[in-house]
């Protein structure tokens, strides 16, 4: 069955004149009702609905703003087009501002006229064929990739590109392609997981082409602003995954220029390690090494109270000199307000600034304690619009925006990410273990399914403090969580479609790290 003709009203006192453009746009199928006066366009508005209504600004009685007015009284949603022969700016800042769909200055062509009318009445199915037809031809050639030999350049542009293409097909409501797409995801997962698992200790120990990794965020990428830049903000959101920054980035994008690149968490992808790694530059054993009293298994939780100690180390050593540090750590709105008004005394002399916020870590550990939070949250694409919603009114927004008014460059970027969790596997563990979802340290550790899980049995791979013989670690693969046999339904019930982190998936691991300088 063909869809119903769109049906154009169009309002102008020339209208005998624009005979030939009336006939080129019914001859590209659309019906069009049209008058000279504004009377008529209201009377034939109450009559019945159209789909797009064309508007002479200038006409003898009612002019076509107060035509406009009263039109969006009857129809607050039609698309109205202002047709005008004046070019003033106070005439189209005037129309826009009244919410105009577009605007057309005399004389136009009826294609001009017909691009319009398509553009607003067919952009969005154009589009969304034009990306089905593109990405059903994209997909056969990334299926048929994964299995050719790639290093970890391949596998951070292909993760890249395929969260592009689940936003793009959600954006023009290709449901069912995007389908297709998260098979293609569950397959990347499962191979991304194999790679990583046969080159993570050769990174870590520097006996391979690798990464940037956590520990290279300030040498590779900050180093570089301070001996350029007078001061520099450092921003780091926590747990924050690629595609929620994507949808973030048109936000960052409407006040500053942005240059973005791509880096690899460590291992376990978890705060205490990842953070600390960015902040210190080193590996845990690095740390504990450094600072015995703070490293523990026992007192895992409390790991990141040192990160402004580990910052301020790091700087000293890469700049040689007494550069000026400020840390800030956010976890509530309150804590925002005060540190957007220290902000203009901090970037008003040199030295770096490092903010760091929690709200995307919180939402993301919450949602697993809170009923209201797992039903808002419920899925990849609800917790983007979160995120997003969130930042927008943020306290991180507002200093980025504080940033570029002060002439200040920000380095952007997030310590881990997260990933949507289905399916439990079973450990067996002895009543040391650490009680993590996604990874585990322990005497005599193991899985029923070691195919889903990274075993390691010797520290180095993993850069951690020597521990005794008999630790080992297994870190969760693809869309995994942990849970006991003693717990099997509660843990099941509980976690299932959890948000989670500290194993190994391109969701954890492949990150943003975006360079924002002032227009």
């Amino acid at each position: 069955m063909s869809a119903p003709q769109k049906r154009l009203l169009w309002v102008d006192d020339e209208i005998d004149l624009l005979r030939p453009h009336l006939l080129f746009v019914q001859g590209r199928g659309y019906h069009i009702d049209a008058v000279a006066n504004g009377d008529d366009a209201i009377e034939m508005l109450r009559l019945q609905p159209y789909d797009l209504v064309l508007l002479d600004e200038q006409m003898p009685g009612r002019t076509g703003m107060e035509v406009f007015d009263e039109v969006r009284r009857l129809d607050p949603l039609v698309p109205v087009v202002m047709v005008t022969k004046s070019e003033e700016d106070r005439t189209m800042t005037e129309a826009i501002g009244r919410r105009v769909a577009d605007y057309l200055v005399k004389p136009t062509s009826p294609r001009q006229v017909l691009s319009v009318v398509t553009r607003l009445l067919e952009g969005k199915s154009i589009q969304q064929q034009h990306v089905a037809r593109e990405f059903t031809i994209r997909f056969r050639e990334l299926n048929a990739g994964f299995s050719a030999d790639r290093d970890w350049r391949d596998w951070a542009e292909t993760y890249s590109e395929l969260v592009d293409w689940e936003l793009r097909l959600r954006r023009a409501g290709e449901i069912g392609l995007v389908a297709s797409l998260e098979t293609l995801l569950d397959q990347f997962r499962r191979e991304f997981g194999h790679f990583v698992m046969a080159n993570y200790g050769d990174w870590v120990n520097d006996r391979h082409d690798r990464p940037p990794l956590s520990i290279d965020l300030v040498p590779q990428f900050l180093l570089p602003l301070l001996n350029e830049e007078r001061h520099v903000l450092f921003l780091v959101i926590d747990c924050l995954r690629l595609d929620q920054w994507r949808t973030l980035l048109p936000l960052v994008g409407a006040i500053s220029e942005v240059e973005e690149a791509l880096y690899y968490s460590i291992l376990p992808t978890a705060t205490p390690y990842s953070r600390n790694a960015i902040f210190s530059g080193m590996y845990p054993d690095g740390i504990a090494e450094l600072y015995p009293d703070w490293w523990s298994r026992e007192t895992e939780g409390s790991l990141n109270a040192f990160e402004d100690e580990l910052f301020l180390r790091q700087i000293r050593q890469l700049i040689g000199e007494k550069l000026p540090v400020h840390y800030e750590k956010v976890f509530s709105a309150s804590d925002g307000e005060q540190v957007l008004r220290r902000l203009p005394g901090y970037f008003s002399q040199p030295g770096v600034t490092a903010l760091v916020f929690n709200f995307v870590d919180m939402l993301t550990h919450g949602r697993s304690e809170s009923a209201v939070l797992l039903e808002v949250a419920r899925d990849k694409e609800a917790l983007r619009e979160l995120s997003r919603q969130w930042f927008e009114r943020s306290e991180a927004l507002a200093a980025i925006r504080e940033a570029m008014r002060s002439g200040v460059s920000i380095l952007m970027t997030t310590d881990h990410g997260s990933i949507h969790c289905h399916r439990p596997v079973t450990v067996f563990a002895k009543k040391d273990a650490t009680q993590n979802l996604r990874y585990k340290f322990g005497d005599g550790l193991r899985a029923e399914d070691p195919t889903l899980v990274f075993t390691v049995n010797d520290e180095r791979v993993l850069r951690f403090p020597p521990g005794r013989s008999s630790i080992n670690y297994v870190l969760g693969l693809e869309d995994t969580f942990f849970v006991y046999p003693t717990k099997l339904r509660q843990y099941q019930a509980r976690y299932r479609g959890s948000f989670l982190h500290g194993g190994v998936s391109p969701e954890e691991m492949i990150l943003p790290v975006a360079l924002l300088t002032p227009r």
